[in-house]
């Protein structure tokens, strides 16, 4: 099936569904109205675009509302898969949540934005909504500052990245829930081609405060950065 006319380039129509998958990036599921509203697009146009991602399982349609298919979760598990940091740092982050019982979050710097690429653990905290693919800013976010202090990340120095850098761990106290902290750690960038990356533990306060729970993040951290190494001069050999 085509998802274009004859008088739209192939681009044009990439774009516009770009911006429409792009509209369901934490929201599980919009109706025509807010995905218009989030696009900027034209009504008829979104609609179009909409009926035909149905067809393709791209997007589904339950009444009025449309939500991410299975065609797009099935395409985000093999993209996952293939990841080989997520692959390489997943036996950490496990072992990490069993030893402190908070949720464990792998991140990456995309542009000004962290984005997840795991999440280990959520029973802890079920209205905590994050998950692979969950995106936030990097400035305003305990992930984000860590892996702004990564070199060569290229976030803008200030005191407070500077001081994550030669701390090795940023903490935020209670910024999304009372009562919840967060730090985050940096991983470091394996190579010169690859982004930032870093990871973080959400608990409670008291726990996050723990001397000996940020010390297993920081080994956590340096176990999934020597085992990064390890595999590209191995592939590199």
């Amino acid at each position: 099936m085509q998802l274009h006319s004859s008088a739209e380039s192939p681009t044009g129509t990439l774009q516009r569904v770009a911006l429409i998958l792009d509209a369901f990036t934490g929201a599980e599921t919009l109706n025509l109205s807010q995905i218009v509203a989030a696009t900027g697009l034209p009504r008829t146009s979104v609609h179009r675009a909409l009926e035909q991602l149905v067809l393709l399982r791209w997007v589904h349609r339950h009444g009025m509302d449309y939500q991410l298919g299975m065609r797009m979760i099935e395409l985000g598990a093999v993209a996952a898969q293939q990841n080989s940091l997520r692959r390489i740092a997943l036996p950490s982050l496990r072992r990490l949540h069993r030893e402190t019982g908070c949720i464990v979050h792998l991140g990456v710097l995309d542009g000004p934005d962290a984005v997840y690429l795991e999440k280990v653990g959520g029973d802890l905290v079920p209205s905590i909504r994050s998950g692979a693919g969950y995106r936030l800013p990097a400035k305003s976010s305990t992930i984000g500052k860590a892996l702004l202090a990564v070199e060569g990340s290229g976030g803008v120095d200030t005191p407070d990245t500077d001081r994550v850098r030669e701390l090795r761990i940023a903490y935020g106290q209670e910024r999304c829930m009372k009562g919840f902290s967060c730090v985050a750690v940096p991983i470091g960038p394996m190579e010169r081609t690859e982004s930032a990356a870093a990871l973080s533990v959400f608990g409670p306060a008291g726990k996050i405060a723990d001397k000996h729970l940020r010390v297993s993040a920081q080994l956590a951290a340096t176990e999934i950065c020597r085992r990064m190494r390890d595999r590209h001069q191995r592939v590199g050999a």
